[in-house]
């Protein structure tokens, strides 16, 4: 009858390991799939956004916003409605201070400023901007 039992708690505690394992299987104490092939990047970031998000600014002001974890100065692209806008960049070694000014032709109205970083993998691409509302 001892064996019994024992065989009996021995199947339980067996089965429930197996659950266990089941329930988790991604878990490995980092973040990702757990796909096996899934490979950690630096996501590119984009911030110190200035003017802030929705200002009221003047045709030609400057603006200005870094980026972090870029692939590179030739991979920060700026537009303003599907228009390039010509930035200049700054070196300050963990990131870039980018610069650029809005087209004089924008008047009275509200346009947004489009930014996209290509990081070193494309998964970890950052695309952001900010909306400006542009007055005389």
């Amino acid at each position: 009858m001892l064996i019994i039992k024992i065989l009996a708690f021995l199947s339980c505690l067996f089965a429930s390991n197996m659950l266990w394992a089941q329930a988790a299987p991604s878990h490995g104490g980092h973040a990702g799939s757990g796909s096996g092939d899934d490979v950690s990047c630096i996501k590119a970031k984009i911030s110190h956004y200035k003017p802030e998000h929705l200002s009221s600014v003047s045709t030609g002001s400057e603006f200005s916003f870094t980026v972090s974890g870029s692939n590179g100065p030739n991979h920060i692209h700026v537009s303003i409605r599907q228009e390039p806008v010509a930035i200049t960049l700054e070196d300050k070694e963990t990131f870039y201070l980018v610069k650029g000014k809005l087209p004089l032709n924008l008047k009275n109205e509200t346009v947004r400023v489009s930014i996209r970083v290509k990081a070193k993998m494309s998964k970890c691409d950052a695309d952001g901007g900010m909306l400006l509302k542009v007055t005389d």
